[in-house]
């Protein structure tokens, strides 16, 4: 089947390829290297008859998005459409992509305020076009949006890491509310890598090294093969008075 087809499946929120992902029950920015490595593996190994091309073009994301206009009532394709289109945009890494699939998840959010997978996907594009652009108010956007998808799922430790992620990007910082929420997400699950990292690094930028060198003994005990140690360990080693 051709490259090209999957790739339409995974628009539309099809359960091929990448499309299985999009639809999972918790969608979160965290897994977006995982989509990325599954499509490269993909670009590297095409199947029988497959194409190595693994972009839509400008006419087949469009076609999409008018088609999702004309049925605006439509929630689960609003849902599909919008988590899909956000979801490629991140793979690829393109903030204009990103910035199509946000009305399409307003839409969806419209029809059902209450949906978390709608609210995270539109948290995740929010936050992510902050982080391209240095955009305060898309990351308090983002914020919003993680909030009222906790009310659904409290425990959910991907999203709150997001949620302070929100105040540790944002210019300037607020470390103190972004080590308040990297701290609920190690109260819930004190081996999560990403929460340990952003923990670290907040920490140190609070001029808190002795619990920043704890923090990480604790990740390298998580994971000793964890790609950001090293970093942080010269972070920790070159922090103004230590």
């Amino acid at each position: 089947m051709q490259r090209k087809y999957y790739l339409i499946a995974a628009i539309v929120g099809l359960t091929a390829f990448v499309g299985g992902f999009l639809l999972a029950n918790s969608i979160n920015r965290s897994e977006t290297e995982r989509l990325r490595s599954e499509l490269e593996a993909a670009k590297a190994s095409p199947g029988p008859g497959s194409s190595s091309d693994s972009s839509l073009s400008e006419d087949e994301i469009q076609a999409k998005v008018a088609e999702a206009e004309r049925d605006p009532q439509n929630f689960q394709f609003q849902k599909s459409l919008g988590i899909g289109l956000y979801r490629y945009g991140a793979i690829k890494q393109d903030a204009a992509v990103i910035e199509r699939a946000i009305p399409i998840l307003e839409r969806a959010n419209r029809l059902d305020p209450k949906d978390a997978d709608v609210l995270t996907a539109l948290g995740n594009a929010h936050f992510d076009i902050g982080y391209f652009n240095k955009d305060n108010d898309a990351l308090a956007r983002a914020r919003t949006s993680y909030e009222t998808a906790l009310k659904t799922r409290p425990d959910d430790v991907g999203l709150i890491t997001d949620l302070g992620l929100t105040y540790y990007l944002q210019q300037p910082p607020d470390l103190e509310r972004a080590a308040a929420e990297f701290e609920r997400s190690l109260g819930k699950d004190a081996k999560h890598e990403r929460a340990l990292q952003f923990y670290v690094q907040t920490l140190v930028k609070q001029n808190k090294i002795e619990e920043a060198s704890k923090q990480l003994s604790k990740l390298r005990e998580v994971n000793p093969q964890n790609g950001s140690i090293a970093e942080l360990s010269e972070l920790i080693n070159n922090a103004p008075g230590k």
